[in-house]
């Protein structure tokens, strides 16, 4: 059904209370033959297999989805189809079929769910500007509603959404670290359209895909670094610190997973997941001191070594903000993204260990791989041959 509901009006605490769902996983697909007569006159019978089930990837070119696609192959998994606005080499090289088109068009998504009987929904994208609420929206929530219709009607049995850790663990003090339990803290991600249209996107899912035999794991990473973010999606904050754009160290704290570990975590929920659970990911809760001291061993380049108040902070970035953009000069750090790195984004990830199996590598191979990948593909590795 096609959710009528305003963007301004998705965060009502009534909106958000999801009715109970059974935790019951579908039976297994079994393979099936069928007996067909051969022509001719010999009467002797066939048979002929039935196509293999699709596992289906929207979003499979980006950070997580490439790291998950090529995860799958490894792991013998067969037919997979990536829905993404374009079809990069790699993708055929791999032999993987690409459908090209938006997440929000109906034909376009009943195209990509034909014949598929498990989705891995990748689709989306990550931006800390108010300028881009209205294309998140339409991605996260409405590209995520036409999926799930389009699902149900080509019987897809299970569904795994990649949403965020800041629609759940995200605190003003960091006095607590939270888990999947924790109430929703719609006051403060409410102010900032990507973690707003996550949250109302995971409404979005368990309203519409639900049902008898149908299974919605929702899997919460937290910010996702590692080698292969061609877009910088997630990984802009090393090189912002690699190029020296960061002059004060935020008084809040982060929690990061390596892309690598949460394909694999991602993977695993396909198999264990429990319908309409979240699942946090995290491999580290580090304040940005901590974090900005770790990448200063790795790269040799000096950390920030300014800290301002916290209301000094934002105002001082939303000034300089209103002057580049007056300026017609981008400013060195998003006044929104100084706003965020105030406050705590730790996360309990016991649940996700403990059901899922998850197991992060150790949080300084992440950096260093991440730094490596950085330097070589933005800044150019030479220029950093003698650090780390």
């Amino acid at each position: 059904m096609k959710n009528n509901l305003s963007f301004s009006s998705a965060f009502s605490v009534a909106d958000f209370c999801v009715s109970n769902m059974p935790t019951k996983r579908p039976t297994a697909r079994k393979a099936a033959t069928k007996t067909t007569k051969k022509a001719g006159a010999s009467g002797k019978t066939a048979l002929a297999r039935r196509p293999q089930p699709v596992t289906l990837v929207t979003g499979g070119t980006g950070f997580l989805g490439s790291h998950l696609v090529r995860l799958l192959l490894a792991e013998g998994v067969r037919n997979v189809r990536v829905l993404s606005t374009s079809a990069p080499a790699w993708l055929a090289e791999l032999g993987v079929e690409t459908v090209i088109g938006s997440i929000t068009s109906p034909e376009t998504a009943a195209r990509a769910v034909e014949g598929a009987a498990e989705i891995y929904h990748l689709a989306g994208r990550v931006s800390r500007a108010k300028k881009d609420a209205h294309e998140m929206y339409e991605l996260h929530v409405e590209g995520t509603r036409v999926l799930c219709e389009a699902a149900g009607a080509a019987g897809v049995k299970s569904l795994v959404l990649a949403s965020t850790s800041g629609t759940i663990a995200v605190t003003e003090a960091g006095d607590v670290v939270p888990d999947e339990e924790w109430p929703t803290p719609l006051e403060i991600i409410s102010r900032w359209p990507y973690y707003a249209s996550k949250l109302y996107q995971e409404r979005v899912a368990l309203q519409n895909f639900s049902g008898k035999g149908r299974r919605l794991v929702i899997v919460n990473p937290s910010l996702l670094l590692g080698p292969g973010d061609e877009r910088l999606s997630s990984t802009k904050v090393v090189l912002d610190f690699l190029a020296r754009k960061i002059i004060s160290t935020p008084k809040g704290g982060l929690s990061f997973v390596d892309a690598r570990d949460a394909a694999r975590a991602f993977y695993t929920a396909m198999e264990a997941g429990q319908h309409g659970e979240r699942y946090l990911l995290g491999a580290a809760n580090w304040t940005f001191k901590e974090f900005f001291g770790r990448l200063e061993r790795l790269t040799k380049v000096p950390g920030p070594r300014l800290s301002f108040p916290s209301k000094l902070a934002v105002s001082g970035a939303r000034a300089f903000g209103s002057l580049s953009r007056h300026w017609n000069i981008a400013p060195p750090v998003e006044p929104d993204e100084i706003e965020m790195a105030e406050h705590f984004w730790y996360l309990d990830d016991t649940k996700a260990r403990s059901d899922l199996g998850f197991v992060p590598r150790d949080p300084s191979e992440t950096l260093l791989d991440t730094v490596k990948y950085v330097r070589e593909n933005f800044l150019g590795g030479a220029a950093f041959q003698n650090a780390g």
